[in-house]
């Protein structure tokens, strides 16, 4: 998870702000509908752990619209955890934790983080190998609570192939920087969640041809 690629605006780029919160375009566009996704299928209550959290925006906005979730925010870039932790500062919400170093794609970190209600990620799927993205599930499912759900937001590729032309070129631009990335399909993912010992729930549709998939596991 610690490559740098070059991506297009429209992907997880951010700018750094005075305060030290930095901003991403996306954040602001998609935490609308993550919010609800979240509101309608995750728990109510509960402890969150938030992997890949970016700038801290997603954060703050779910907090904001979560309070009874303890949410835990998560980074491996020292950077992003700054921000994460400026951003909860700035929101002076009570239920965000500081933040946490975590490479969820390392295998055994669920061994030093677990009993989680949920489990969030976003945009992190296309932009790391499918070994990495299957310890990421495995180590998620093993962190969660009976019972407890599992959230992963981004594009995927369908059965019948890319949402859109805009997707099949993003992820040409991927594979071609790291072959070893790219889309994954929404059936794979479901695939390694049930490997994982989770049961998949049909997936919720989301704006910009995304999806947010997800798993429970089982009580």
């Amino acid at each position: 998870m610690s490559r740098r690629l070059t991506l297009p605006d429209s992907a997880s780029v951010a700018t750094p702000g005075t305060d030290g919160r930095m901003h991403a375009p996306s954040a602001a566009r998609n935490a609308e509908a993550i919010c609800a996704v979240i509101a309608a299928r995750g728990p109510a209550t509960g402890r969150a752990l938030e992997i890949a959290s970016g700038t801290g925006e997603h954060a703050v906005r779910i907090a904001a619209c979560q309070p009874q979730l303890a949410w835990q925010p998560s980074d491996i870039d020292p950077e992003r955890r700054a921000s994460i932790d400026a951003w909860a500062s700035h929101s002076g919400l009570a239920n965000i934790r500081p933040v946490i170093a975590l490479d969820a794609c390392t295998p055994g970190w669920a061994t030093a983080h677990s009993g989680f209600d949920l489990i969030f990620a976003s945009n992190i799927l296309h932009l790391i190998g499918r070994a990495e993205a299957e310890t990421l599930i495995r180590e998620a499912a093993a962190a969660l609570t009976p019972g407890g759900v599992l959230m992963i937001y981004g594009p995927f590729r369908r059965a019948d192939g890319f949402a859109s032309e805009g997707d099949a070129a993003f992820h040409a631009s991927l594979t071609a920087q790291d072959p070893a990335i790219g889309y994954k399909s929404s059936d794979e993912v479901a695939e390694w969640m049930r490997t994982a010992g989770l049961a998949v729930e049909p997936p919720a549709e989301m704006p910009a041809n995304n999806l947010t998939q997800i798993a429970r596991k089982p009580r």
